[in-house]
Formats: structure tokens, sequence, C-alpha cells
């Protein structure tokens, strides 16, 4: 498998940590309850592509999510929390980035790259509140 650029997201990722989560879905507007149970979970993602169309599967104990997407082709997205969503994700350089616009004008940004130990980087920006979860290949 080609490990550079967006290339080396493709596989299987586990759940590492994160930081200033819960401010990050605080801004997002979830619910407190909500936000304790998200703190829990541990998702495991796969991230695959065929003929130019990506696919990112999410998979915890709570909930399995699955998107699909052409870089830089606008799509309908229900995210995680449950927001109907205008998304594109490009490619720039060796990370991914996908911008998600809430049907409140409220918007996200996420941006993955594998970072120079291996590890998938996931920053996450919602207004001025910043966060980042880290994942490590799945054995």
């Amino acid at each position: 498998m080609d490990s550079s650029g967006v290339q080396g997201l493709k596989g299987s990722w586990d759940y590492v940590d994160s930081e200033n989560f819960d401010e990050y879905l605080k801004d997002l507007g979830v619910s407190w309850t909500h936000r304790m149970i998200a703190k829990g979970v541990k998702p495991h993602l796969t991230i695959s592509e065929l003929d130019g169309k990506w696919t990112v599967l999410s998979e915890s104990a709570l909930k399995t999510r699955t998107y699909d997407f052409i870089p830089g082709v606008e799509f309908d997205e229900t995210t995680s929390d449950g927001r109907e969503a205008k998304s594109i994700i490009n490619f720039e350089g060796n990370k991914w980035i996908h911008t998600a616009i809430d049907k409140n004008g409220k918007k996200t940004v996420v941006t993955r790259y594998v970072d120079d130990k291996g590890q998938q980087m996931t920053n996450l920006e919602c207004g001025s509140v910043k966060a980042r979860r880290w994942y490590k290949r799945a054995e």
C-alpha cells in the first residue's frame, strides 16, 4: 500500500486518544448526556477507495456509520451527532480536508493526515474551538 499523502490514510485504524473533544462537541450543540457517552466511545475506522470513490466506515459499540465521497464533489451527509450537512472533502498535499456546513450554518472542518509516527491525526475545528483525535493503525 502506498503510505504517502492521503493514500496513507487507507486501511483500518483504532482510536487512541483525544484533546479538547468535549469542548468541540459542546460548541456543536451536543447535549451533556451525549457528550458523556461520546467520551467513552472508541471508534474503529476503515478507510478505503475504489475507482476514485472513497468510503469511511466508523464502528463502535454504540454506532456504525458509513459515508462515501468523491474528492472535490459536494455530498449530503448525516454527521455522527445527527446533523444534516452539505459536505465536501478535498485532498491538499498529504491531508484531507472535510468541510461540512449544517442547516443552521454551523461549519466544521476536519483535517486528517498520517504523522511522522504513522498515526492518523484528526484535527477538528468548529468556530474558534479546536480539538484533536488520533488513531493507530489496527493490527
